[in-house]
């Protein structure tokens, strides 16, 4: 994919034909919480392939005002795909059928305790979004030709960590893990069908708690 893509029949056969083929790692739960995150294909008001990307509100009790993709906590007895599609619905008012899910990512450990489940999901040109004030600060529509630059993904050490941070370069700020790592790995396995792992990446301290 490149220069200005476009959200069209041809990238979701493409991101549906390499979601099928990826052998995704599923982790064991052992203690952490199960969540789930919707990674959306979406065209914006140009039709340009695009991924959703949204500023968590201030008032979070936890990890406020970071970049991140919309999800949250599993409900007992609730599916990943499920789950993503509700949190995708209170977030930003997007409401998808079950159909629009393409595939689903590694699992994804975090440092505060969850296990999260990545769910691609195509959600049409432009949609309608309305963005939950008590969730979320704002709402972007990132072209996924920006995960091909250069830049992306960075790779960082800290001294209290052997395992490498990893950062993408987005929005004229930088993403960190766990969206760091997850939107890395739709450029990898979505965008060009390359197997590549992610949960090897480390966040930053501040993230940890």
């Amino acid at each position: 994919m490149t220069g200005g893509s476009l959200l069209d029949d041809a990238l979701r056969a493409r991101a549906s034909a390499h979601l099928a083929v990826f052998e995704r790692r599923a982790l064991a739960v052992d203690g952490r919480r199960p969540a789930a995150v919707a990674v959306v294909l979406l065209g914006d008001a140009t039709g340009r392939a695009c991924f959703l990307l949204t500023r968590r509100a201030s008032g979070l009790r936890q990890h406020a005002r970071q970049w991140a993709l919309p999800g949250g906590r599993l409900e007992p007895g609730e599916s990943a795909v499920d789950g993503a599609r509700r949190e995708l619905a209170e977030e930003v008012g997007l409401v998808l059928d079950p159909d629009a899910a393409l595939g689903v990512l590694d699992d994804y450990p975090t440092r505060s305790g969850f296990l999260i489940t990545p769910v691609v999901f195509w959600g049409g040109v432009d949609p309608v979004l309305v963005p939950n004030p008590d969730e979320v600060a704002s709402v972007h529509c990132v072209p996924l030709d920006d995960l091909d630059h250069p830049d992306v993904p960075r790779l960082v050490t800290i001294p209290e960590s052997d395992r490498p941070v990893i950062q993408v370069p987005l929005l004229s700020t930088l993403v960190h893990a766990p969206t760091a790592a997850v939107v890395y790995q739709v450029r990898e396995v979505v965008m060009h069908g390359r197997p590549t792992r992610v949960d090897h990446f480390e966040q930053p301290v501040w993230a940890w708690g």
